[in-house]
């Protein structure tokens, strides 16, 4: 299934994954760093979604149409039951909500701004792209990216606060990244199933 949906952008995932975590690994050897499973695992997992989310914005979604640069103009236009209000509109909230969170705990903040700043500067970087290479920049789709990544953000402060509530076991370090981890695979499926509402 992720195969098909990817096609020949598999194998860039594959080498990338191979070549990064042999990086990964020497450096912990040649520093003396502990292994740590579930850190690695998250790191390795965020790559791979971002590597996802460049492949569906830059290849697999054919968006062709006009640029807006008026805010909202996108957003309203869609009935809220509608398979392009979801793909849209909740999709652009979506796929940004996994990166605030990634973000935020690898910062190791507290505070939202620093994840919506660096959302902001990635989706721009993305729209931009896309209008270089004869797509559509869409004004819409920064702001929904970045309600996406202060979402993600908000829910990582909050967990971080609420983690002093939590029974011991949950207070510790592998909690936080298995959220990350399960945010990133639900990114990661969510990104190779977007063709569902392609079509």
């Amino acid at each position: 299934m992720v195969l098909e949906i990817f096609g020949g952008a598999w194998t860039m995932m594959v080498i990338f994954t191979i070549i990064l975590s042999s990086i990964r690994i020497a450096h912990l050897i040649i520093k003396r760093e502990r292994f740590v499973l579930y850190k690695e695992l998250s790191y390795l997992l965020f790559i791979i979604y971002l590597l996802s989310l460049f492949y569906i914005v830059t290849f697999q979604d054919d968006n062709y149409g006009l640029s807006n640069f008026i805010p909202f103009k996108e957003i309203f236009r869609y009935k809220l039951t509608s398979k392009l209000f979801v793909r849209n509109v909740l999709g652009n909230i979506l796929l940004f909500m996994p990166f605030g969170f990634f973000v935020t705990a690898y910062l190791d903040q507290n505070k939202v701004y620093p994840s919506v700043i660096l959302t902001f500067i990635s989706s721009i970087s993305i729209e931009i792209i896309q209008l270089i290479i004869g797509r559509v920049f869409d004004v819409d789709d920064i702001l929904l990216n970045l309600v996406g990544g202060f979402v993600g953000a908000s829910i990582f402060v909050l967990l971080d606060k609420l983690r002093d509530k939590l029974p011991n076991p949950f207070k510790k370090a592998w909690f936080m990244n298995l959220i990350i981890i399960l945010l990133l695979l639900t990114g990661i499926v969510y990104l190779t199933n977007l063709t569902d509402y392609i079509k």
